[in-house]
């Protein structure tokens, strides 16, 4: 826990990757938390222009191009995670978060291998709450 909480108090930069515009969906709900928390959420979806306001990005590069990105935070399937994680190492952020229920112990240790942070199966707001 230790860990997490140096993560959130420090990086405050997060690219979220497969962001949706749907307010049903976790991945809008978590955004729109950290984004009222503090956070700079920079959103990355190929289909989508812009989240409540703030320009989206079709991917990690073209966020990079204009942002720092601490943590890249993943809502993708898990089959999906090797090739961002794979992008994400051209960007060097300071962590991988991996949503719960995306696992892959594969891109986990490839980004350790480049000396980035992984959480992985965790909900980043969850944990932000529990500080």
């Amino acid at each position: 826990m230790e860990n997490i909480r140096n993560i959130l108090e420090s990086e405050k930069n997060v690219a979220v990757v497969g962001i949706s515009d749907k307010e049903d969906r976790d991945s809008f709900k978590v955004a729109k938390y950290l984004h009222e928390h503090g956070f700079n959420v920079i959103p990355v979806n190929p289909v989508m222009k812009e989240w409540l306001g703030i320009k989206a990005y079709a991917n990690l590069k073209d966020a990079a191009s204009e942002h720092r990105i601490d943590i890249v935070d993943i809502f993708r399937k898990s089959e999906a995670v090797p090739e961002i994680v794979n992008e994400a190492i051209t960007i060097n952020p300071k962590t991988i978060w991996m949503q719960l229920g995306v696992i892959s112990e594969e891109a986990a240790d490839n980004a350790r291998n480049h000396g980035i942070k992984v959480i992985m199966d965790r909900c980043i707001m969850v944990e932000h709450r529990k500080l």
